[in-house]
């Protein structure tokens, strides 16, 4: 193994956890830049919106552009937008420029989290072996690290102004160190002079709808990990009657074992395969969330919760790599596709599950992402030509 492909990886990681550590500054900052700008939980939560909107069109824009420039100049400069960016919502004075803000942040973030896992799908194929799963369990390691430095920031008083400034020098200086070790850009295949021309097409045809699989399917299990990320905590509270100290278990409980088990996802895909961990880790959710959604007991409920995590850890860097891998030559452009509908998924969990409960009780209605887990399991196989193809072995 290169050492310039083991400084790429390393240099991969310390994206994601910047990513991770910049949106958990914003997320900890959240209610002294609500009180900063005079605003209700209502109109706030219409404003969050504009981040999600943003988000979606940043990926699909810069997917096609990580393809055209390659991630070695994408990733820093995206990098270094979404430092910048994070400065804005400290400087809102009221809805109109929160919003404004948020829609620009959320268009940096999209901008890093696709470029990023364009470079980490290259990493991965100098390697010949699963290494998706763990970049995206040091973008949850950069939220932890967030929260727990929020808090002790929060605790002095600091305005969130000059502490967001403060973050977005450190994320300038630390996209700039690592971009010096970032992959140049691959050379495009050579063209397959064998292929006829109706061939071609209907090769295309295959491949988009591929990739249109993969899209629907990141959309039903990163919205099954928004229910987890919204829903937890008021199931233990509401359905469970479990005091508040118990039921933030519940969140804590899933984002632990998804963290562990991103950390162990890629040892497994690389000696079982991918279509292994998306087959049974949905299962493994599916299973989880029932016991949630079943459980008449708080501690039950805290153990399906955590199985959900074990489940899903794996899920989603699967369907990433899998995107990325299936053309070389489109692989931003396929990333953006896959993470952009992924993202909605997110969102949508609190919009779909809400509304569902004027007529069921939450409990119930957690058997939609069940479905979806199910759904995933038994369509697992479409990952299967993408495995067969895409990873060389290692030298």
């Amino acid at each position: 193994m290169s050492s310039s492909l083991r400084a790429a990886r390393l240099a991969t990681f310390a994206y994601f956890v910047l990513a991770g550590f910049v949106l958990g500054m914003w997320i900890v900052h959240i209610p002294a830049v609500e009180e900063r700008a005079g605003l209700d939980h209502a109109t706030l939560g219409w404003l969050l919106l504009l981040l999600g909107a943003g988000a979606f069109a940043g990926m699909r824009i810069v997917g096609p552009l990580t393809d055209r420039f390659g991630p070695r100049r994408v990733v820093p400069a995206s990098a270094v937008l979404c430092g910048g960016a994070l400065v804005l919502p400290g400087l809102a004075v009221d809805a109109w420029t929160l919003g404004a803000a948020l829609l620009v942040f959320g268009l940096a973030n999209g901008c890093l989290d696709v470029s990023m896992n364009t470079h980490a799908v290259q990493v991965e194929r100098g390697y010949g072996r699963p290494v998706m799963s763990a970049f995206h369990a040091t973008f949850s390691i950069g939220g932890v690290f967030a929260a727990l430095i929020g808090a002790v920031i929060l605790g002095r008083g600091w305005p969130p102004a000059a502490t967001l400034a403060v973050v977005a020098v450190l994320a300038f200086a630390a996209a700039l160190l690592a971009a010096t070790a970032l992959l140049p850009p691959e050379a495009a295949p050579a063209a397959d002079d064998d292929a006829t021309d109706d061939a071609q097409p209907a090769s295309r045809g295959r491949a988009n709808t591929r990739i249109r699989i993969l899209a629907a399917l990141a959309f039903m299990l990163m919205l099954c990990e928004g229910v987890a990320n919204d829903w937890s905590v008021l199931h233990l509270e509401d359905v469970l009657g479990a005091p508040a100290s118990t039921a933030a278990l519940a969140y804590g409980a899933f984002a632990t074992t998804m963290t562990i088990g991103r950390f162990l996802a890629d040892r497994v895909a690389g000696r079982l395969g991918p279509v292994a961990v998306l087959r049974y880790g949905s299962a493994i959710a599916a299973v989880g969330l029932t016991a949630a959604a079943l459980s008449p007991s708080a501690p039950l409920a805290l153990a399906g919760w955590a199985v959900l995590g074990v489940g899903l850890s794996g899920c989603v860097p699967q369907l990433f790599s899998a995107a990325g891998h299936a053309d070389p030559a489109a692989a931003g452009a396929n990333v953006s596709r896959v993470a952009g509908l992924g993202y909605l998924g997110v969102l949508a969990g609190p919009a779909v599950i809400g509304p569902m409960t004027h007529l069921v009780p939450l409990n119930t209605a957690f058997f939609l992402p069940v479905a979806f887990c199910v759904i995933a399991a038994f369509t697992s196989g479409v990952l299967t030509t993408a495995e067969k193809k895409t990873l060389p072995e290692p030298a």
